[in-house]
């Protein structure tokens, strides 16, 4: 594939836009991702003729995690406020979801959501609750933290994972050595990037690895038999997603440095 293909085909960047609220539907484990970006009115979780329900979540679960300023999401006449990496689950069954901002920094509320056969209750975690795990280090620019929201030890979902990584100061490198995992398809989305700042994301088959280049609040879709990794020109932050077979976080097949080409 060229360049202009794989952006094509793995890439979604148009989905932030401030005032709006903007989907795209991904084949691969019939995943939806998108970006609501309240202003002054709020905007609603409507099911479009792609899901072919009464509304989005009648046969399907949602992770909303705030990468803005502080907001509110109202589930079904529940109303939870979010302040900036605090996430919230919303369980199969919710038919009416709303998101606000609150005030003049508003937020934005990154959306994934897969299929789900059963229902789990509505459940926010806030970001110091989400559970934090410690990798890498400066020696190997890779130092990060990863929270971990949606997850079998945390907000219980049907097949939804997710959480979010931090690259410390001076690190640039995330997810490496890298890994695939054929039971459970990934979605990143990178934020936290200053305007000039890119992310070379890193994919497909470990011996025959390809990149894109990636901006701020752009995402890229990771089939199950590509590796997902990537540097930056800074420290950033990257949302992760996944669904498909199982939940265990630790199902991975490593891809040495020595296999990559």
């Amino acid at each position: 594939m060229t360049t202009a293909q794989i952006r094509e085909t793995f890439l979604i960047d148009a989905l932030y836009e401030p005032g709006a609220l903007n989907l795209a539907y991904v084949d691969l484990d019939r995943a939806v991702v998108g970006m609501a970006a309240p202003l002054d009115a709020k905007l609603t979780l409507d099911a479009d003729e792609t899901l072919r329900a009464k509304y989005f979540t009648e046969r399907r679960e949602l992770g909303a995690l705030n990468i803005g300023g502080r907001g509110v999401i109202r589930v079904d006449g529940a109303e939870y406020a979010l302040e900036n990496l605090d996430c919230l689950y919303i369980g199969r069954g919710a038919q009416q979801i709303t998101f606000e901002s609150v005030d003049s920094s508003p937020a934005i509320f990154y959306l994934l959501s897969y299929p789900a056969h059963a229902s789990y209750p509505t459940t926010l975690v806030r970001k110091e609750e989400a559970d934090p795990l410690e990798l890498g280090g400066a020696e190997t620019c890779n130092r990060r933290t990863v929270c971990k929201y949606i997850h079998l030890n945390g907000a219980k979902s049907c097949q939804l994972v997710m959480g979010v990584t931090h690259l410390h100061s001076g690190s640039a490198w995330n997810t490496m050595p890298a890994h695939t995992h054929m039971r459970r398809s990934e979605i990143y989305m990178y934020f936290n990037l200053g305007a000039d700042a890119r992310v070379f994301h890193l994919m497909g088959p470990a011996e025959e690895t390809r990149h894109i280049v990636m901006k701020d609040r752009e995402v890229v879709v990771s089939p199950g038999w590509s590796i997902h990794a990537g540097v930056g020109t800074q420290a950033y932050s990257f949302c992760w997603g996944m669904g498909g077979e199982n939940q265990d976080y630790t199902d991975m097949d490593p891809a040495p440095l020595n296999s990559l080409r």
